[in-house]
């Protein structure tokens, strides 16, 4: 077994272990112009590291998963990406699960150093889980889902996302192949839930979870939670993009268990000082 792996243990445990303890909220680390502005903090580099750093701390003890935005970081430069290797370790060290969304995508020697940058647990921006884009073939993931793996780390895979323009392309039907007659998203899906077959074994979560936000039909992307089945769920788009926090059961039936539901602007949105009162809310609507 890989060093890291010993030491970490398996991504979706970990998760688990996270939403088991402090429900599946997911605080969205986002830091918009607005928001900063709402928070009397520049929009720049310091800026960004102090907002990241504050949102860290008012998640610490209250949420188990955050989920930085890594282009609000990476608008600003060098000194940008600086700032959230900072926000990334902070909250690794306060013991929340980080999930960089990134949507990386690419084949071979790209995606490989994509898996350095983001998933090895010595890696400069080292989170527990990436955010990927399938849309080169789910094989030209495999690598970094193997890296992933191998350091205890996992992904969650674009599969049916709230965007318009991304449903044509999401819904087409896949022609050839094991998959043939499903639509692109559930095609994705059921490559992810192959390889969380031995998490439900033992009663766990897997190291590989999709996209799926929660504004979308699970049956227009041909999809049914039975599909879902020890499957990860990244679910935004809770809070300011319309959908409830307690509407998660209704919205993906069996698979609530394990949604991770989303939300960020309507959480950094107010007082910094009453962030903490905002999470407890948000996690007591969720747990309902």
């Amino acid at each position: 077994m890989p060093e890291a792996l010993a030491e970490r243990g398996r991504f979706g445990d970990r998760l688990a272990a996270a939403i088991a303890a402090r429900t599946g909220l997911c605080f969205g680390i986002d830091p918009h112009p607005a928001l900063l502005a709402g928070w009397d903090l520049a929009d720049d580099a310091d800026g960004v590291r102090d907002f990241g750093l504050r949102a860290v701390e008012g998640a610490a003890g209250r949420v188990g998963i955050v989920k930085p935005q890594v282009a609000l970081f990476e608008r600003h430069g060098a000194a940008g990406l600086t700032a959230l290797a900072e926000v990334l370790a902070a909250a690794r060290a306060a013991e929340l699960i980080v999930i960089a969304d990134t949507k990386r995508g690419d084949i071979g020697s790209t995606m490989d150093g994509y898996s350095a940058a983001w998933v090895d647990a010595d890696a400069p921006f080292a989170s527990d889980a990436v955010t990927l884009s399938p849309y080169l073939g789910f094989g030209s993931l495999a690598g970094a889902i193997g890296r992933a793996g191998e350091a205890g780390a996992g992904v969650f895979v674009l599969a049916a996302t709230s965007n318009p323009e991304a449903r044509d392309a999401q819904t087409a039907t896949v022609r050839a192949g094991q998959h043939r007659g499903r639509t692109v998203a559930a095609a994705n899906v059921a490559e992810a839930a192959a390889l969380a077959r031995g998490a439900v074994e033992r009663g766990s979560l897997g190291d590989v979870g999709v996209v799926i936000g929660a504004t979308v039909r699970l049956l227009d992307y041909g999809i049914a939670p039975a599909d879902l089945a020890g499957v990860p769920v990244l679910a935004p788009g809770f809070g300011a993009q319309g959908a409830r926090l307690g509407d998660v059961r209704s919205i993906f039936g069996a698979a609530a268990p394990q949604v991770l539901a989303s939300s960020s602007r309507e959480l950094l949105a107010g007082p910094l000082a009453e962030l903490g009162e905002r999470l407890d809310a948000a996690t007591r609507e969720l747990g309902r």
